[in-house]
């Protein structure tokens, strides 16, 4: 099983998308000792592998989801967060909150573009500032969630409720919902 040695986000910078580090060093100090960053191994950025390769519990994880969203010939950007042991409301909520027709996750060429981080990768922290972020109000009752770090080859760790302290931030009960589990045959 391969190794974190996580070190403090200011420490971390180097191994992160520049406009996470570019945005960790304008989060307030009390925010910014609370986050770690490590690298990891790129091939194991996605929750489920990440988690089963680090022995790191899948509920802690937590998904940066850019979706995109369109009135008429406007389109909408936001950035959602949610535990990754839950599913993004896309079709009800977020279009709710996007005030838009349609809603759906940003195709992955627009995602890397906006952002400046790779897929697999976009977190939170450093999104573009006039995108809201919402997170679903469980990500703030985790003791810890680890996220993306603008790279796959990088995690961020820190307090679900640190993430407040980002611009933009819109609480939202029920941005997520429980996935439905198989029922037995």
């Amino acid at each position: 099983m391969p190794t974190l040695e996580r070190v403090p986000a200011l420490v971390a910078t180097g191994f992160l998308a520049i406009p996470v580090a570019e945005a960790l060093v304008a989060l307030p100090s009390d925010v910014l000792t609370k986050i770690e960053g490590a690298p990891i191994d790129a091939d194991l950025a996605d929750t489920a592998a990440f988690s089963e390769a680090y022995g790191y519990p899948l509920a802690g994880g937590a998904n940066c989801i850019v979706v995109a969203g369109k009135r008429g010939d406007e389109v909408r950007y936001a950035a959602c967060v949610v535990l990754a042991s839950t599913k993004l409301d896309v079709n009800r909520v977020v279009k709710q909150l996007l005030d838009v027709r349609k809603a759906s996750f940003a195709p992955m060429d627009e995602a890397v573009e906006l952002t400046g981080m790779e897929y697999g990768g976009i977190t939170p922290i450093g999104l573009p500032s006039s995108w809201p972020l919402y997170i679903d109000a469980r990500v703030l009752d985790a003791p810890e969630v680890v996220i993306g770090a603008g790279r796959r080859a990088a995690k961020l760790f820190l307090p679900g409720a640190a993430l407040t302290a980002l611009p933009n931030v819109t609480v939202v009960e029920g941005l997520a919902t429980e996935p439905v589990s198989p029922t037995a045959g």
